[in-house]
């Protein structure tokens, strides 16, 4: 077996292999080899050859193969499997699985080779062709002559790429909460080795490197290189790159040709929203979202900028305007953040701005804190309301419940939360649940650099653009099929409230027409201008801040955030692994245990009393 110390060192394949430095072999075959000792056939014996280390001393492998080239990117096996490149110094487990992978390798790239010699501890196999120079010879390993003693537990290979190497497999899922004290057990327990908690974040950084296509600074640099992809494999698709002095990155707005085609057959009411970034360099995410046919997310458009302000909210917008155009009856639903209205007056001044109804809901419980439950009860029930008859009945009953939340609601506007006084059809759409659904699926790619979440965002609008082209196929009516199972529960209820001359339930043809997101191939096949290649984007400048970066968002504005609840004492604020209160041995007796008003039965088993007395 290999010795443990070395299996620390993971080579560049597929597998985890072993790499070992031997001395130089410049000879094919060993001095004073006779002819009768040539084997010319093909070897069969070495099945029953025992699992041994062999190292391949020497490889000449330019000349192989009959030009037919191919790549083999995975093993053969699958994960795990042994097929990888032969080349000098790899290490292979046994003999068996070097002939193994020499058969494939020739079966892969249509050429013949001849074993010249092989013993149990040695083989040479070379190209049928005598003009051909390639060739490959191996050597069993010797064993390691160390003491038993010195065996030392912190392994001097166990360096911070090669724990990346080892580690990356469990970090493919951006999702993956993966820490560094989880990366040392692991380390531990597969290899023995103790590693430092620094060398376990260095090594998790390493593979997240490699996972993510290169550091953030080099993410910057391929991004526009992906974005010509993107068009090119997207046909019809918008990009806008801008840039600053230095060509340093500003703005990115990317809107899908799926979208742009589909938003005509859709209700004109946008819900826009943005998120911050969690990477190194932040940022804020922008994006423009509508409601499809079967009352699905519909992302329309997709913003990077550096803040959340009146320049960068004006420049995403604008690029809505540009692509998507101007609909006499379109409304945009949002908060109510400040930068979001001056630009919704500077772009849109014909649009109507609604106010997302949950967010002036926390302001409200905010501003009046003693009347937070008949606030909410009243509250929502006048803003949801069809006609103004009702309207007026629960708006006095809301302001007789709250004094002067009248004045308050009369200076934001009737007309902006409520769906009874709005100027243009709001339909269902009264929040922004979908721009808020929307960032929680983005919530843990966010983390990622910039060219790999923009990956993770094309990969998630084209899940979803197959899936929904996949229902629309299914509909045998003139309505989808969530709304055909709402019209048929609410039928009659709706008909006597109005509900359908302002929702308007769409019909299928709205899904039909959704086309579909090309993927993007590998960056080993990118076929892109010099003048693109050449062009070295660099990252925005961005003041780093001492310690560690903050990965929890900051709650809104009266946004009541859960808190966990302990399964052993049922009381909220801590959970169990934390909690400390006393719990009764038996609730159903009526003693009382001394300190405490829980119920307990007096102790009668020595272990029993052992916890009274502890107590």
């Amino acid at each position: 077996m290999p010795c443990p110390a070395r299996s620390q060192f993971v080579a560049p394949t597929p597998l985890p292999s072993f790499v070992d430095v031997l001395p130089n072999a410049s000879e094919g075959i060993e001095q004073g080899t006779a002819a009768e000792d040539v084997c010319t056939t093909p070897v069969e014996p070495y099945q029953n050859v025992p699992p041994i280390p062999i190292s391949v001393v020497e490889a000449d492998v330019e000349g192989s193969g009959s030009g037919d080239e191919t790549c083999v990117e995975e093993g053969i096996y699958g994960e795990g499997g042994i097929l990888g490149d032969i080349e000098e110094h790899r290490i292979f487990r046994s003999k068996k699985e070097l002939m193994t992978c020499l058969s494939i390798t020739a079966m892969t790239e249509k050429f013949q080779y001849k074993v010249f010699k092989s013993k149990p501890s040695f083989v040479v196999v070379r190209c049928v062709h005598t003009s051909c120079s390639w060739r490959v010879r191996a050597k069993k390993l010797k064993k390691h002559t160390c003491p038993t003693d010195f065996k030392p537990v912190r392994r001097r290979q166990a360096t911070s790429w090669v724990v990346g190497e080892c580690v990356k497999r469990k970090l493919i899922n951006p999702g993956r909460v993966y820490r560094p004290r989880d990366v040392m057990d692991d380390m531990k327990r597969k290899f023995g080795v103790d590693i430092s908690y620094s060398v376990a974040w260095r090594g998790r950084e390493c593979a997240y490197d490699n996972l993510r296509l290169g550091t953030p600074e080099q993410s910057y640099k391929l991004l526009p290189g992906y974005l010509h992809m993107l068009m090119a494999t997207n046909l019809g698709s918008v990009v806008n790159l801008e840039v600053s002095d230095g060509n340093k990155f500003q703005y990115l707005f990317i809107a899908f040709a799926a979208s742009i085609h589909g938003f005509s057959y859709c209700r004109p009411v946008i819900s826009i929203d943005a998120t911050h970034l969690k990477g190194k360099y932040r940022g804020v995410l922008f994006t423009a979202v509508c409601h499809d046919a079967n009352q699905q997310i519909f992302p329309l458009a997709f913003g990077v900028g550096d803040s959340e302000n009146d320049a960068s909210w004006s420049w995403f917008l604008g690029r809505v305007k540009s692509v998507f155009g101007v609909n006499p009856a379109l409304v945009i639903v949002s908060d109510r953040h400040r930068s979001i209205n001056n630009a919704i007056q500077e772009v849109f001044p014909q649009a109507f701005h609604g106010i997302c109804m949950y967010h002036l809901l926390n302001n409200l419980k905010t501003k009046f804190r003693n009347k937070t439950k008949e606030l909410e009860q009243h509250y929502i029930r006048t803003a949801k309301t069809y006609n103004l008859q009702d309207f007026h009945v629960l708006f006095y009953t809301l302001c007789s419940a709250v004094p002067g939340v009248k004045e308050y609601l009369e200076a934001v506007g009737l007309d902006r939360w409520t769906r009874s006084h709005a100027p243009s059809r709001r339909y269902n759409i009264m929040t922004t649940n979908i721009s808020e659904s929307l960032n929680a699926m983005l919530v843990k790619v966010r983390e990622l650099p910039i060219t790999a979440f923009v990956n993770e965002i094309r990969l998630l609008c084209q899940k979803w653009f197959h899936e929904h082209r996949t229902k629309a196929a299914g509909c045998t009516t003139m309505m989808s099929k969530g709304i055909e199972t709402k019209l048929e529960e609410r039928k009659d209820r709706a008909q006597a409230m109005g509900k359908f001359q302002l929702d308007q339930l769409p019909c299928d043809h709205v899904l039909a027409v959704v086309r579909v997101i090309s993927p993007i191939p590998h960056i080993s096949s990118w076929t892109i201008a010099q003048e693109i290649s050449e062009f070295e984007l660099q990252p925005p400048d961005v003041r780093t801040v001492a310690g560690r970066r903050r990965k929890r968002r900051l709650p809104s504005i009266g946004e009541e955030l859960p808190t966990p609840k302990c399964s052993r004492c049922k009381e909220r604020g801590h959970n169990r692994a934390t909690c400390q209160n006393p719990i009764a041995l038996h609730p159903a007796d009526e003693a009382e245990c001394p300190g405490s008003n829980l119920p307990t039965r007096q102790p009668t088993h020595p272990s029993d009393q052992q916890s009274m007395q502890q107590l």
